[in-house]
């Protein structure tokens, strides 16, 4: 009877400390979701969250989908890349901190490779900086030299970090699309996209800080010709404006074309920050190592930045890199320099994704550089009524494609502005850097096409 008293008074004190508590526990949740409300976003990334590689990336995660989406090399990389890495991460110094613009050795062995391509002396230390990839570049370039309100010109399509880059940076993107010249036939080239040079022209003014080239472009696959890159560079040096030449894709260029880096026309090397990619160089994207080239006096600004933010990069991945610059640094003479044989065998799979799609009745775009074919697939006559309506048809094509046929891609709008979605809703992006295998099951499904899916 007594152990019965206890366990009722006990009960009878819990209940009425439930009483009490819980209004106070109430009142302590109403004051927290109150405050989450009140810590908004900074308006420096207001309306930046939506993200074409988040997004399709989700859709294409089943591995049943043919990924032909993201550029993402299944290939292998080069055997003596991955054996640097391995023996780098043997030597106990190599697992510390290093440089924070740059592992030493990685420096020199950029700049060597950079001086016999430019023609000219690059300094190791003040000439360049090694980034977090080619975003990494991007990043510090424009956060180092663009200023509220200053104006960025924008080459469309342009990889889609672009603008929301210049936008964190208080800067304003200002568009110029590359307009297509209709070609008689089942293909059409990159080359047949250009910039008009009078609306080039009127886009520069007092207010225009830089512009942002891509050559070899993506997606389009353009590589400029000289006397297009002259019409760029006589404008930024009319208008004193800086140039951002995103040149990741600068090995990747087949026959009959050539890289040109507009660093290297007169007048230009005082107002250019070059980038570069690792993950494009060797197919190791994993790596996620990058460079920005330039004179000093413009570099320096890129090394502020990283050392407030980044600091630095991987030291064993940098020693790797170093070692396998060297390596074919010492045979640029040599067809067999990886800087060269990775175009020739991608060339072949430029034009076995080019004949695939000819075969379903589509005009493809050749590239005459990097690892991507733009094709427009409104020949293709998709009823995509039922898809949601606020989106762009490639938006919903893509994800039609992906859920029916698992083949997925990338849709261009993704790479557009405003005011020229419209212009480019009927294209969508493939990237051939793939095993053979890959291809041979894009193949089954492109030939497929008509047939109805179970």
């Amino acid at each position: 009877m007594f152990f019965a008293q206890q366990s009722l008074c006990c009960l009878g004190i819990r209940t009425q400390l439930l009483k009490t508590v819980y209004p106070v526990r109430f009142f302590r949740f109403s004051t927290s979701a109150t405050m989450a409300f009140k810590h908004k976003n900074a308006k420096r990334i207001e309306g930046l969250d939506v993200n074409v590689w988040v997004e399709f990336t989700k859709v294409a995660a089943d591995p049943s989908i043919v990924n032909l989406g993201q550029g993402l090399p299944d290939i292998s990389p080069p055997s003596y890349v991955k054996e640097e890495l391995a023996k780098a991460a043997t030597v106990d110094r190599l697992n510390q901190y290093t440089r924070g613009f740059g592992h030493p050795l990685l420096v020199k062995a950029l700049s060597q490779v950079y001086e016999k391509v430019c023609g000219r002396k690059i300094d190791p230390y003040t000439d360049i900086l090694v980034t977090v990839g080619g975003y990494g570049s991007l990043f510090s370039a424009i956060q180092g030299l663009i200023e509220e309100g200053d104006e960025v010109i924008i080459i469309e399509p342009f990889f889609d970090c672009y603008q929301p880059m210049v936008k964190m940076a208080g800067g304003k993107p200002v568009f110029i699309p590359l307009r297509y010249k209709t070609v008689v036939g089942n293909s059409a080239s990159s080359a047949d996209w250009v910039l008009d040079p009078t609306e080039l022209a009127s886009k520069f003014n007092s207010r225009t800080k830089a512009i942002i080239l891509n050559t070899p472009h993506n997606p389009i696959g353009k590589v400029f010709t000289k006397e297009e890159l002259q019409v760029i560079a006589d404008l930024c040096i009319k208008h004193d404006t800086l140039c951002i030449s995103d040149e990741v894709y600068e090995w990747l260029v087949y026959k009959g074309n050539k890289h040109i880096k507009i660093a290297t026309l007169p007048g230009m090397w005082e107002r250019t920050i070059t980038i570069g990619s690792a993950g494009k160089t060797y197919s190791v994207t994993g790596w996620k190592l990058g460079w920005s080239i330039g004179p000093p006096h413009l570099i320096k600004h890129l090394q502020v930045v990283q050392q407030n933010t980044l600091y630095t990069c991987p030291t064993p991945l940098q020693e790797a890199l170093a070692q396998a610059l060297w390596i074919d640094f010492k045979r640029m003479d040599d067809p067999d320099c990886y800087f060269y044989s990775l175009s020739r065998e991608l060339e072949g799979k430029r034009n076995r994704m080019a004949q695939l799609l000819q075969e379903v009745g589509l005009k493809p775009v050749i590239p005459d550089g990097g690892y991507f074919m733009i094709v427009d697939v409104s020949a293709l006559n998709v009823d995509l009524s039922d898809m949601e309506a606020n989106q762009h048809y490639d938006y919903k094509f893509v994800k039609w494609m992906t859920k029916s046929k698992k083949l997925s891609a990338i849709p261009l709008t993704a790479f557009c502005g405003p005011d020229t979605k419209k212009q480019f809703e009927k294209y969508i992006r493939f990237c051939f850097i793939k095993q053979d295998s890959t291809l041979d099951a894009a193949e089954v499904i492109l030939k497929n096409w008509n047939k109805p899916t179970s």
